[in-house]
């Protein structure tokens, strides 16, 4: 009996479109059903289980996709399907799996496990002059298993788009160092290929390059009403001090040792600072 089963991590634009990438190995025996029933098993925000019937078919797009279908409202770009389809049964049947514990990703909940990858690549920055240095660095950075990304910083003025001249390039620094400040990107020694694609650590015999460094701030989350569940106005607030990873590497400067060993006696954080971290001390923030 032929049993297929394939995980694939939803894009934005499958959330959107209402599709779902289907198995390459049984495209030959279900392209030509006119409906196939799809079973879709989640759990909604982690918690309640839900099973929803669609009536799809296949349609060619690129890939072929199972289409027709609407996805739970607390899905994000990311979140990992698996897709199960048996010779023997009239049925292809897609799951979600919940996390253990809710988690907030750079301010958006996950309640189900998925991609880093696609997380890092499908953030949507939005349109300002920060926003569209952290768009360079996670859409057209090199993005690492884990959702870090790096950008070589030279190329940032070709890829934000903030104008020409002085004024594009004192735009630019603004963004860069307020990011950085905010905790957002650190800047580390790397290097380039002679296509100018970026690594970090720098690679023996590529041109060294200064690179700007991006890692996901995962953090706990509540569950919806809760006290500061998702949905909350954070255009523009105070963020308290928090601890962030590091480049791999890379160490803590002696005034972030400081300022944590501050916030520690002030109670702000937990005592003890891991290897491969650093204290960002507490500061307004503005949407990124």
């Amino acid at each position: 009996m032929v049993k297929v089963t394939r995980r694939f991590a939803l894009w934005q634009a499958d959330l959107d479109g209402g599709v779902c990438a289907v198995p390459e190995e049984c495209v030959e025996a279900l392209r030509g059903r006119e409906r196939i029933p799809l079973v879709l098993e989640h759990r909604e925000h982690g918690i309640t289980p839900r099973t929803r019937v669609f009536e799809t078919s296949l349609r060619e797009d690129v890939e072929w996709q199972f289409g027709d279908l609407e996805w739970p409202q607390d899905l994000r770009p990311g979140v990992l399907v698996t897709v199960s389809w048996q010779a023997a049964k009239d049925e292809v049947r897609v799951r979600t799996v919940a996390l253990e514990e809710p988690l907030r990703v750079d301010g958006v909940d996950y309640f189900h496990e998925y991609d880093p990858r696609v997380v890092t690549r499908e953030f949507s920055a939005g349109d300002s002059n920060r926003g569209q240095v952290m768009h360079a660095v996670r859409r057209l950075g090199r993005v690492y298993s884990d959702g870090s990304a790096v950008f070589a910083e030279s190329g940032l003025a070709a890829s934000c788009g903030l104008g020409r001249g002085a004024r594009g390039s004192f735009l630019l620094r603004n963004a860069v160092d307020q990011l950085i400040r905010e905790g957002y990107l650190t800047r580390v020694p790397g290097s380039v290929d002679a296509a100018g694609y970026p690594g970090y650590p720098a690679i023996d015999g590529q041109k060294g390059a200064e690179m700007l460094f991006y890692s996901p701030l995962v953090e706990p989350a509540p569950y919806p009403g809760e006290p500061g569940a998702e949905g909350a106005d954070r255009r523009d607030h105070l963020v308290n001090g928090f601890v962030r990873r590091l480049p791999p590497g890379a160490q803590p400067s002696e005034k972030q040792l400081t300022l944590h060993e501050q916030a520690v006696e002030n109670a702000q954080v937990a005592a003890g600072l891991a290897p491969g971290y650093t204290f960002v001390k507490k500061h307004h923030r503005g949407g990124a």
